[in-house]
């Protein structure tokens, strides 16, 4: 990617670009962000991944989803500008950023989620006015590293000039930000350094109107400590929508769904969830620790019942049942909805697509 960006970089027109890098909470922090500028009166785009059911939710502008006339002339348009031999040897993922930057040609202000990584990911070769970095934990480790060190090291090497880091639960992640600003000269500041008594008000008065969850308030306050950091002046009203779908969605009385997939996300969920118990709908990837996110769950949990996806990365169900028995959990398959019953779907992406295609729509 970095060498296929140098050779047609002067083809494209590239906005202020906020990089989101991170763990967890990406997608919302940087809807809060896109929202909120697009309110104030910025032309702004969001770049996020993956989707759930459409592929035109990965790219946002000033409001909507990218249409899928927007989506083929930006098709049409890379295909000009890249060689055949280059068009090949880049990935889904490189691709679809080089769409999206297209796309947004015309905006003001881009707000950019990275992929699984971080130095080596498609979103980093572009110049930024501003990294977000929010919470960092395990997760695609095979690709990351083995370790809190490894992981944050890799995420916080995209870091280009200056950045704000979330509240983080692993206090490794300052010490490497701290080690990487001295190597490289970087400004990188905590969240609390762009967030002053107002902001807090502000802030409790809009989680409090959108019923926003702990985790989601604290990705909201990284939004606004974006804001901030860009000298942009903003009210309460600025953030009048929702979250990004899929973050703890309501979408009936009786039904929640979430595409967290990690420890962290589990974490979270049971921190805003306490005190009531779920059916929870299931499954997880053969990469996730999925035997320490359902313990994570437990206390929320009545019982769990899979949900079936036919993914080669899925894990089996035999397995899924096993470990659930070692932690005795009851358990079975999913059927159907009960009116009578809680229920949190849960567990990937894909978990959440499949429930909405198969079991909801």
């Amino acid at each position: 990617m970095p060498r296929i960006y140098e050779k047609i970089k002067s083809s494209l027109s590239t906005p202020k670009i906020v990089h989101v890098i991170g763990t967890n909470g990406k997608g919302t922090t940087g809807r809060f962000l896109a929202n909120a500028l697009y309110s104030i009166g910025f032309d702004t785009g969001h770049y996020t991944s993956p989707h759930i059911l459409e592929f035109n939710e990965r790219v946002w502008i000033n409001g909507s989803n990218a249409t899928d006339l927007e989506l083929e002339n930006a098709h049409q348009e890379l295909q000009k500008i890249l060689t055949c031999d280059d068009a090949e040897s880049l990935s889904y993922f490189e691709y679809t950023t080089l769409l999206a930057i297209i796309i947004f040609r015309e905006c003001e202000y881009v707000v950019m989620e990275a992929g699984l990584g971080g130095e080596h990911d498609a979103t980093s070769v572009f110049p930024k006015c501003l990294t977000l970095v929010t919470p960092i934990g395990y997760d695609h480790e095979a690709f990351l590293g083995s370790n809190i060190e490894q992981i944050a090291t890799t995420k916080l090497n995209a870091i280009q000039n200056s950045a704000i880091i979330a509240a983080q639960s692993y206090p490794e992640v300052y010490r490497v930000a701290e080690q990487i600003a001295s190597q490289r000269a970087l400004n990188i500041y905590r969240v609390d350094e762009f967030i002053k008594d107002l902001d807090r008000e502000k802030i409790n008065q809009i989680a409090n109107r959108l019923a926003l969850v702990p985790y989601l308030k604290d990705n909201l306050t990284l939004g606004i400590a974006a804001l901030n950091f860009l000298k942009i002046k903003y009210e309460t009203n600025d953030f009048k929508n929702p979250p990004l779908f899929g973050r703890l969605s309501k979408i009936s009385e009786n039904i929640i769904v979430d595409v967290g997939h990690n420890v962290l996300a589990a974490q979270g969920i049971v921190k805003a969830l306490e005190g009531d118990k779920y059916i929870i709908i299931y499954n997880s990837y053969k990469d996730k620790n999925y035997k320490e996110i359902l313990s994570i769950l437990k206390p929320i949990i009545l019982h769990v019942e899979i949900i079936t996806i036919n993914e080669q990365r899925v894990e089996s169900i035999e397995t899924i049942k096993s470990t659930l028995k070692n932690l005795k959990i009851e358990y079975n398959i999913f059927k159907e909805i009960k009116p009578e019953f809680k229920y949190l779907v849960f567990g990937s992406f894909s978990v959440v697509e499949r429930f909405l295609r198969e079991h909801y729509e």
